[in-house]
Formats: C-alpha cells, structure tokens, sequence
C-alpha cells in the first residue's frame, strides 16, 4: 500500500526509542492514557469540529463538517468528513506525536496543544484520518503487537493488560473521503460507546460554532439528518439548528499579547488574541440570558465555571488537564481585554432600545463568583460597567451615564419617576427602576434614592401646579414618615415646608379672595387629583371647605386683632375685611353661632371702622328699638355690596344679637352675674352640676321700646329662648329670665303678673297682657309652683300674701304657706307685716293675737286667728315669725268618762278598720256625756295614756281615731262609719267602687 506521509519511518523512530528506552514508552503510554480519561474525555466532537474548522482556515475556505454514524462491516462507525486543507506530512507526524502540534505557527488556528486527536480513543481503537493527499490509521491491536516484539517492552504491556500508546504509531490507510469533502476521519466504535455517541451527536448545539470562526456549518447524520449553522454579520450571529435560527448578539475585543509576557514555548508566537462575548436574544432583540452556571470556552469548553450568563470564548492558557485555566499575566491580560468587551456588549443592547433593560440581567452578582477566574472577570466587569457611559438618564433618553452618577428611587413607580426624572440628577428611567433590576443596582453601585430624600430634593425648586399635583400623586402610597418635609405650594405665593397644617381648597371655596388671611391654603391646583389630595391629608393636611377654613384660628386671630389694626397708622383692614366677608359667604354660618365673627373691622358710616357686632344694619327695624347713637351704623356702601345674611352672620345687627360661649362665665352680656346668682338659689344644696353650651341676647339694656323690641326678640331662634337643664333642675335660660326681671311688658315686670288663663293665682296677680309668641317668650306664672320655682318670686309672693287688697283662693290659702316655707327654707326672708288668715282677711300680728295651729283638737280653745299650716306648722311659724296655737293653749279634760269602751266594740268599727287598712281596731277609748277641758266644750281630747276621750259624737269618733292612727284626711269617712252602722254593707259597697 502507498505510504505518501512515511509512516513506516515514523513507526522505527518511536520503536527505536522505546527499544532504547522503555522508560520512554511508559511516558507516552502514561500521557496518552492521561489525556484520554483526563482532558479530552468527553470533547470527541468539539475536537473533530475544532480539527475541521483549523482545517477551513488553512485553506481559507469556509468550513463544513459532516458528522455521520454508519454502520460498517465490522460494526458501528462514526464519520467526520470536512473541507479544508487536506492532511500533509506536518499533519500526520502532529497526530502521532504528543503535545507538538502541527498548527504552532498558523494563525486563526483553535487548536494548539497538538493533543486534541487523543480524544478519538474514548471511542475507538482503530481511528483513521482519510484524505484526497492519503490516509492513515492507529491500531491499538497493531502498536500492541509492533510493542511485544521488542522484548524490553513486552512485559510493561502486560502490566497494562494490552494497553499501549495508540496515537504514537502511525500506518498508511487506504480509502478516500466522501464526495465534497476533503477529509473523513473514521472511528470504528468500540463495543459500548454507541450509545454515548449518539447522545453526543444528539446533544450538540449549533452554539459550538461561535468558539470556530472557521466552521460555517455542522451536518449531523445519526437517525435523522440536521443541519447547524453559524451566519455571522457584524456584531451578531444568526446560528440555525434543523431551521430554527436564533439571533446571538456578539461583542469582540482583539489584541496582542506583550511580548515579554511568561508563556509556554509552544505558544510564545502566537502574540494576538480575539475575546468574544455572545448571548442569545430574544423575538423582541433583548438579551435571554444563559442558565446558570455558564462555562469559559478557551475557546472551546473547559472546566472553569462562569456566574455571567452569557458565553465567553477566549484564549485562556490551559493547564495540563486542558480543563482548567492557568493564572498569570496572560490570564490576567485577557481578562481585562474581556472586561472591556463585556461592557461593549451590555452598553450595546442597553443603547436607545425600547425593552433596553432587560440587560440588566448580564450585570454580575456580587457574591456569586464559582471560582477564581469566575471572581476576576466578574470583578473586571463590574469595574468596567461602573465606569462605563451605558446607563440611560430619564430626563435626557438619548444621553449615557455611568453608574457612579446614576440614581434609582427606593420606590418606583411610572409616575414617581416621570415626577421626578428632572429634579433627581441620574435618575434611572421606570423600567430600569423595577424591583428586579435592584440587586444588578445594587451591584453597579447606583444610588439609592429614598423617599425622604426626595422630599429634600424638591425643597425649593420652581415648578407650576400641575406639576405638584403630578408629584404628589406618584408619592400615594409611600411611607409618610419620610415626607414630612415635602414643601407644599400655597394659594398666596408662599411654599409650605410640609403638608402638614395645610389647607386643601374643596369646590366652593373662594381661594382668590382669601390672601389677606395669608392661611397655609394649597394652591387649588396642586390637590386637584384624587391621588394627590389623598397623599397630602395622609401627611397632615386638612381638606378645607369654607367652614372649615373660617374654624381655622389663625382665621379668628386675624378678625379678633382686625379693630386693633384699623387703629395703626398704617391699617388697613379693608381686604382682610372682604377676604372674611367672601369666607362668611361660601361657610353660610348662622348668626351669632361664630361670636367671634362680631370682632370683624368693617367701616362705619362716621368714615372709621367698629367691630361688626357694634353696627347696625342700615334701616333696620332693630334700630328704631335702641336709644340712638348707642350704636353705630354700618357703611352704607358696604351693606349694599353684600348679602345682608353674610352681614347678619358677622354680628351686623338688624335684630337682637345672639350670642354662645361654653361657659357662661364668658357671656359679655348685661346681668349676667345676676342671672348666675338666680340660677344658683334654684338649684338643690350640694355642687353644681356642669353646664351646658349656653345661649344669650345682647344689648338688652339698650332698648327704649320694648312693645316693638319683644316681637322681634320672641322671633329668635328657639335656642335663645330655651331654658337651660342642670341636672334634674331646668332653669330659665337668660333671655326669659332677663325679661321677666325687668319692667318690659307696659312698664311691668312679667314675673309679677300671672298667665291670662291662670285660676290658681287669681286675686294674687293680675294677668299679662301680650300677643301669643311675646307671652310664651315671657312665660309668666300660671301656678303657684311657677312663683315658687323662683326664691325671689316666692318671697315677693309672701309680701303679696299679706296684702289685704288682694284675694286668695280657699284651696290655694289652705297649703300656700306650707309651700312657701319649703321654697324658703334656708333663706333670709323677713316675715311679712301682714298673714293671710282666710281667703279675704288679712291679720296683723302687731294689732291682734295670730296663732299657727299645730294640733286639731286645740282648736276650739283658741280664740286668737289662725294661719292655715298646710301640714307643716312648724315651718309656717318660724317663716311667719308666729307662734304654735300648743305653745300659746294649755288645758285638761275636766271630768273622768262615763265610760271606757273598746274601739272594737263602736258600731261601724269594722267598716272604720277595713278604711283605715287594718283588720281590726285596737286599744280604747273614754266616753263622756259632756266633754270639757278648762271649762269650755270640745268634742275630744288625746289623752296622754293611750285612751282618747269623746263626746260620744260619730264626727269626735272619727278625729280620735284618724289623729291616733296618723290618717288624718281620713277623719271625715271613719266619722261616717260611725255614724251609719246599719249601712256599713252599703259604704263598703261604694269603698269598692
């Protein structure tokens, strides 16, 4: 068979050096075992691609490899026939020699180690490289054999169990690559490794190509055919897999090495380098990061894990296990070349794209590093990326920022950032603010922008209304805490330096004319959204209807301090006058309910200025009922420009002013003191009770025609005229009392006249005469117990009672004195000149002798006149100054009983115990024929012993036994008892009745 690359020669070579030395046929064997179950273990098919792409590019032709598993005649083979240049002499003596490759001095090579071929011995042992130059073949059976010839070495293969170095003996082949094609290498399998094959050819992925610039396309035949396929254009690459393709965004950076750099022989001439970034996109053109973790490709793949998730093909120096990157200034200058590119990449798909966040994905995670190659590209690349112009500016999107200038809000939101995108310098547009991007942020090192600092940041910057009212809305929902400080502009100009205390105009509110009032009042505008207006009361402002603003203090200050400066020399009250008068008119408060309101400053006719409560509504009725010039009159200019209820409201008079306080100690009206003192000597002893608000009417005492002033005052509000509940106790509210306590209804005091339709006080009062509503408002007494509510009124009752030219009504006479004396009780009250001593007589105790009776059967003793005690005589006589008819009387029955009876045993007595409530009568009484006691007839008499005495008489019968049982109202139907006791069936009937 032709040998066109001389491998017999090469074959005596190595045997001749094994002969020579054994020691150097271990080694080989050693190293390529090494490799085998090592370094290229598992990369059969990256090192085939790799073998063809090196191939393409010596050949400058674009590279196609076509990986094929076949059946052959002795078993399953694997094919890889590929373009390029075919296999030369060089080629075939760097296939069977270890690590001295052919490829050392051609540029755009990947492989360099001259070991890659090895990794056919995990399949095969017979592979074969066929070309359109020749072909070779290795045999494991055939070196085995070649060794055991040599007898220094047959016993190191049996130590090995047949093993040898496969790739060391080279033998001609015969055969050619397929149509198309330049070269095949063949790889009959070895029994078991099918399956791995086929897994293998399953798995590969048309990302290969991106580490073998040289290989346009991989055809994959096993079971199936696909085609994988890299199209590069610029800094992209469309790779097709079975004709799905999928863009990669690529970023490069090439360079050459310093020559002065520690490197390997073998690679000190292959000064350049290209260092490549890749990362899928997505149908939208943003990037699909990587699963984690990812791999450093040096090109192709190593062992060295990557946390970035995207593809990175470099050069890195390998280590003997060709798995695992070297450390050294080669290292480290690759690094740095692919820190730059990396920041080419992100600042690529970061540019001017819709969706551009999305790169925030490739920005490494601090901690995250796999190892110490891991840890320093991922710390180049940080460093590259914080230093870098890549960030977008929300003001300005077509402007750059690196991260050390931008800034992100702690809590973002659309809004909040379009609020705010040109008053925070840097700040990161919305969607690069999102929760997601926070910890690649975090990691560029991008300012944190918190809540509170926004506040700070808008502290006297300019802006209109509507952009407040922007502001404030996108801030609904942060934490209130951290706006304590943001400024508020005001209706006057002026900027609140926080919400809280300000005031937020609600519709209706005449915003415009409330300036002079100089309130913390927000601009209209800026509350207007719902969002904003709940933002700002969320922080302490209040939502101010005109009510509301007019309760506000400073509001009342300025109107109570509004006279004081009309009298400087400079004062002008006037617009603080119409800013209240405006505020009055959209509140609509009722007259008198703001008393303070009275304190306003307006001009009077006279050309000065009053408080509105002392002016009078020009033509008023009101002031035709003072005396003149008590008062004084408003503008007349003024009153026509305004609604006279707003004036009204203000405490302009055209009637009565009502006025209110808490405590009405703090009333200012005439008398109140008096009023006080009246409603104390009303109350039961013991404290107070707490008051109520209270209601008044002012300017009283300055009335002169009191016939027109009480049906102006009896059409105030019922509130004026209402009395007052303390406690269990309602008294006269102050209205109603000051009028009855003065002379105002035809120069008479009403509480000394009685209502028209009264009875009870007939001959005692004469009637008030008055319309209806004026008598209601003045309430005059109907009863007796209306006079005696009043201590001043029931002691001047007392004087009334001792007039001879007045009357008094039987019923009344009977009890009245008994009932003044309990309204009295407790007071200094001198006794009267005069006593009623019957409904028409009058008696004077200084002329003629004036007993109080205090027991009935006195009585007829007495000879002096009598006061009606009422049931109270003890009272009556130290009210009357009197004395008791028993302390004045003193006598005996004269002569002992003509007998002794039990009360039991009195006819009627059963009728008399069913009366009195008890079921029979007890004890005795003493009967006589003719009862006496110091001389005189009476009808009984209690005797000390029990035992009353009796004229025997049925009306004596029945005042023993009621005094005695202590029923005296009863007296009369227990001396009908008595008196009829055949008819006691029938009175018991009608009892039940």
């Amino acid at each position: 068979m032709p040998d066109p690359f001389a491998t017999a020669e090469l074959r005596e070579r190595v045997l001749t050096a094994w002969s020579a030395s054994p020691a150097r046929f271990r080694e080989d064997a050693n190293a390529e075992e090494d490799l085998v179950r090592g370094g290229y273990r598992d990369r059969l098919l990256v090192e085939l691609a790799q073998n063809a792409a090196d191939a393409a590019v010596r050949a400058g032709v674009p590279g196609r490899l076509r990986l094929e598993l076949t059946d052959g005649p002795d078993g399953e083979v694997l094919r890889a026939a590929n373009t390029g240049a075919p296999l030369d002499a060089a080629g075939v003596e760097g296939l069977a020699t270890l690590r001295a490759s052919a490829k050392r001095d051609q540029p755009g090579s990947v492989g360099r180690f001259g070991v890659g071929f090895a990794a056919v011995l995990a399949v095969s042992d017979e592979p074969a490289v066929v070309s359109t130059s020749g072909g070779v073949r290795f045999s494991a059976a055939g070196t085995r054999a070649e060794a055991l010839t040599v007898p220094v070495l047959a016993e190191e293969v049996a130590r090995r169990d047949g093993g040898v170095p496969v790739l060391r003996l080279p033998w001609p082949a015969g055969g050619a690559p397929p149509p198309g094609f330049d070269t095949e290498v063949v790889l009959p399998l070895r029994a078991g490794t099918r399956g791995p094959v086929r897994t293998a050819l399953d798995a590969l992925a048309p990302e290969l190509l991106l580490a073998l610039p040289g290989l346009a396309e991989i055809e994959v035949v096993a079971g199936g055919r696909r085609t994988l396929s890299c199209a590069r254009d610029g800094d992209t690459a469309r790779l097709t897999d079975a004709g799905r393709t999928t863009t990669w965004r690529l970023a490069e950076r090439s360079g050459e090495l310093p020559p002065d750099l520690d490197r390997a022989v073998e690679e000190r001439d292959r000064r350049t380098f290209t260092v490549t970034w890749a990362v899928p996109l997505d149908d939208d053109g943003s990037p699909a990061p990587l699963p984690l973790p990812q791999a450093v490709h040096a090109p192709t793949p190593s062992d060295e894990p990557l946390s970035l998730p995207v593809r990175l093909l470099a050069p890195f120096p390998l280590g003997p296990d060709r798995r695992h990157v070297l450390p050294g200034p080669v290292t480290d200058a690759l690094v740095d070349a692919a820190a730059d590119a990396y920041a080419d990449l992100v600042g690529g798909l970061a540019d001017g794209r819709v969706g551009g966040e999305a790169v925030l994905a490739l920005v490494p995670r601090v901690g995250l590093a796999g190892g110490e190659l891991d840890a320093a590209l991922g710390t180049a690349v940080l460093g590259r990326l914080r230093a870098t112009d890549w960030l977008p500016v929300a003001a300005a999107p077509a402007d750059r920022q690196p991260a050390d200038r931008a800034a992100v809000l702690a809590e973002p939101t659309p809004e909040r950032v379009a609020a705010l995108a040109e008053v925070v310098p840097g700040l990161l547009p919305d969607a690069w603010s999102r929760r997601p991007a926070a910890p690649a942020l975090a990691a560029l090192g991008v300012r944190r922008v918190d809540t509170a600092e926004v506040a700070d940041a808008v502290t006297g910057i300019d802006r209109p209304a509507a952009w407040w009212a922007q502001l404030y809305a996108a801030l609904d929902g942060a934490p209130r805490e951290e706006l304590g400080a943001l400024p508020v502009p005001l209706a006057d100009g002026r900027t609140a330096p926080g919400p809280a205390g300000v005031l937020l105009p609600e519709p209706g509110l005449p915003v415009a004319a409330l300036a002079p009032l100089r309130l913390r009042l927000a601009d209209p505008a800026v509350a207007g959204p719902p969002a904003a207006r709940r933002l700002l009361e969320r922080l302490g402002a209040r939502p101010a209807t005109a009510a509301q603003v007019l309760a506000d203090p400073a509001v009342r200050a300025a109107v109570e301090a509004s006279v004081d400066a009309a009298e400087e020399i400079d004062g002008d009250p006037g617009p603080l006058a119409d800013a209240v008068l405006a505020l009055v008119a959209a509140a609509s408060p009722a007259p008198g309910e703001l008393a303070w309101l009275a304190d306003l400053a307006l001009p009077d006719a006279a050309g000065g200025w009053a408080p509105a409560g002392e002016l009078l509504l020009p033509g008023s009725p009101f002031a035709e009922v003072v005396q003149p010039g008590a008062l004084g009159v408003l503008d007349p200019g003024t009153a026509t420009a305004h609604d006279p209820a707003v004036l009204r409201a203000v405490g302009v008079l055209d009637s009565f002013a009502v006025v209110r306080a808490e405590d009405p100690e703090d009333l200012d009206v005439d008398g109140v003191e008096d009023w006080l003192d009246a409603v104390l000597d009303r109350l039961p002893p013991g404290p107070p009770p707490l008051w109520p608000p209270v209601v008044a009417v002012r300017d009283l005492e300055l009335v002169t025609d009191w016939a027109r002033a009480l049906p102006m005052l009896a059409a105030l509000p019922a509130e004026a005229r209402a009395d007052v509940p303390l406690g269990d106790t309602v008294v006269p509210g102050y209205l109603r009392w000051w009028l009855r306590t003065h002379p105002v209804l035809g120069g008479r005091r009403p509480d000394r006249l009685r209502a028209p339709g009264s009875t009870e006080l007939q001959g005692l009062y004469e009637p008030a005469q008055a319309p209806p509503d004026v008598l209601e408002l003045l309430a005059p007494a109907a009863t007796v117990a209306d006079v005696l509510a009043d201590p001043e009124a029931a002691a001047e009752l007392l004087e009334r009672l001792g007039d001879p030219g007045r009357t008094v009504r039987t019923d009344v006479l009977r009890t009245v004195y008994a009932r003044l004396a309990g309204a009295l009780d407790g007071l200094d009250v001198p006794p009267p000149v005069g006593v009623r001593v019957a409904p028409d007589r009058v008696a004077d105790p200084r002329r003629e002798p004036v007993l109080v009776l205090d027991v009935p059967w006195l009585y007829p003793l007495v000879t002096a006149a009598l006061v009606p005690a009422g049931g109270a005589p003890g009272p009556v006589a130290d009210l009357l100054d009197l004395p008791l008819a028993g302390e004045e009387v003193s006598a005996a029955v004269d002569a002992p009983p003509t007998r002794v009876l039990r009360w039991a045993d009195l006819p009627g007595a059963a009728l008399a115990a069913a009366r009195l409530g008890v079921p029979e009568l007890t004890g005795r009484v003493a009967v006589h024929d003719r009862l006496t006691a110091g001389g005189r007839p009476i009808p009984w008499w209690p005797g000390d012993d029990g035992v009353d005495h009796i004229d025997g008489s049925p009306a004596a019968l029945g005042r023993a036994l009621a005094w005695r049982a202590g029923a005296w109202p009863l007296r009369q139907a227990l001396a009908e008892a008595f008196a009829e006791p055949d008819r006691a069936d029938a009175l018991a009937a009608e009892d039940g009745v």
